[in-house]
């Protein structure tokens, strides 16, 4: 295993210098009303650059399934992992996607020294970690991290819309847009929706 020296930088507030593998993680689909999150863990190639990476909601769906089979093949490993909405449901959304996490990064083929996590909240981790509001856009690692997970959900959505057509989770990737409600309104909630959210559940009720 390579070791290098990373050297956080400065605007994002870190304070110490860590040897070793870095691993940017991050999540999607902690808003919807169906499906598991998704979370990703990526430790990149510094002698493979992969050009473009970027917070996953500002790239097309096109670039981002690019960049996908790109990491894929350049990274030095990654991992992606979910929590179910069986799970969603028991711990709710925030302690599911921590989970989520946290099964990404025990995935790595490698382990790293050091985990950088989007936004303000860590998983429970043996391993140091560091959470960066805004780390989609800022370090790269946490950029790959993003789109994997992003290319990850929106293709296992076109699967449950297969499975469930008449709500039409290929095009919403299962988010509460007015198409979503009429459909949960007029056929009530399925298996893969989330009853610990209120639309689901004033769905149920009616």
């Amino acid at each position: 295993m390579r070791s290098k020296k990373f050297s956080p930088p400065k605007q994002l507030g870190l304070s110490f210098d860590v040897n070793g593998l870095i691993a940017g993680v991050d999540e999607a689909g902690r808003g919807p009303l169906a499906g598991p999150v998704v979370a990703a863990a990526v430790i990149l190639d510094d002698t493979r650059r992969i050009r473009g990476l970027n917070d996953s909601k500002v790239l097309t769906a096109a670039v981002r399934e690019r960049l996908y089979d790109e990491i894929r093949a350049k990274a030095l490993c990654c991992s992606v992992a979910e929590a179910s909405v069986e799970e969603i449901d028991q711990i709710n959304i925030l302690q599911a996607t921590l989970l989520a996490m946290r099964r990404a990064v025990e995935g790595l083929r490698l382990k790293p020294a050091k985990v950088l996590v989007d936004g303000n909240q860590l998983p429970r981790l043996m391993i140091h970690a560091e959470a960066i509001v805004g780390g989609d856009a800022k370090v790269k690692s946490i950029s790959a991290a993003s789109i994997l997970a992003k290319v990850h959900r929106d293709r296992l959505c076109l699967q449950l819309h297969e499975l469930h057509p008449q709500y039409g989770f290929a095009a919403h990737k299962g988010y509460s847009t007015p198409e979503h409600l009429a459909a949960l309104k007029a056929h009530g909630a399925c298996p893969i929706h989330r009853r610990s959210f209120a639309p689901v559940r004033e769905a149920l009720r009616g």
